[in-house]
């Protein structure tokens, strides 16, 4: 897929940034419920590199009722970055603890809650 997703990504921009969007939401789509994975981490795991803040905006402008599990992505070191006072914050906060997920000082513990694909693999 890398040759492939990089040839494509020397298409137009509109083109170029589909091909990032698709293989986002992908990743997105993989993680699973009870575990969080960073802004980070999903662009890596994406292959988009050190591309963490672009997948912040990205997920911002998602539409609403989408069925992407964006509630399970957070900041480095497990913080929850969407304020606790907002209709989105409250959202996901909620959502993360209908999932069994622990929230702590507005953070959730990456060991025992992180996502780690090649584990999921055997």
């Amino acid at each position: 897929m890398t040759d492939e997703f990089n040839s494509q990504l020397q298409n137009t921009p509109d083109q170029a940034a589909a091909v990032r969007r698709t293989a986002l939401y992908t990743v997105l789509a993989q993680v699973p419920e009870g575990k969080v994975v960073t802004y980070g981490q999903l662009a890596e795991l994406a292959m988009l590199g050190r591309a963490a803040r672009w997948v912040g905006r990205t997920l911002s402008q998602l539409p609403d009722g989408t069925r992407l599990p964006w509630h399970r992505v957070v900041a480095a070191g497990g913080r929850l970055s969407l304020a606790a006072g907002t209709c989105s914050g409250a959202e996901q906060r909620a959502r993360l603890r209908g999932e069994g997920v622990l929230i702590m000082k507005n953070r959730v513990d990456m060991a025992r809650h992180g996502w780690r694909p090649e584990q999921a693999c055997g």
